[in-house]
């Protein structure tokens, strides 16, 4: 699949996002192996640790799909510059993808790659967990 178009679909996915309380919506979208793409957006709650950040949420829907091998994730959001996934997503792409690609866009045109390895350079496990 075409950059632009996981670009495309992880701005689709901002636009469900629910944040009423940080008003950052973030979306996602996750492409794995075997070509199936997974969308996520964040979704928080007034108790802020039961909130779900947009990647752990494509994440989720792509590990209850059965899908366990990640090679991109395009990560959307309105902030410039775009964000980057927090420490506790970083974590769990690890978990599935260590050299997964990470793309942060926002809708202005900017964008930032870079390999998960680079975000997270010491994970929870070290580099053969």
């Amino acid at each position: 699949m075409e950059e632009e178009r996981l670009v495309e679909l992880a701005h689709k996915a901002r636009e469900n996002a629910y944040a009423p309380y940080s008003n950052s919506k973030v979306g996602a979208a996750l492409l794995t192996q075997s070509g199936h793409v997974y969308l996520g957006c964040n979704v928080e709650n007034r108790s802020y640790p039961l909130g779900v950040c947009a990647e752990r949420s494509a994440v989720s829907a792509a590990v209850s799909a059965g899908e366990r091998d990640f090679t991109v994730i395009v990560i959307s959001s309105e902030n410039s510059p775009p964000v980057s996934p927090c420490g506790g997503c970083r974590q769990v792409l690890f978990e599935f993808s260590r050299h997964i690609k990470v793309i942060m866009v926002n809708d202005r045109g900017e964008k930032r790659v870079r390999v998960l390895s680079e975000l997270l350079p010491e994970p929870y496990g070290g580099q053969d967990a």
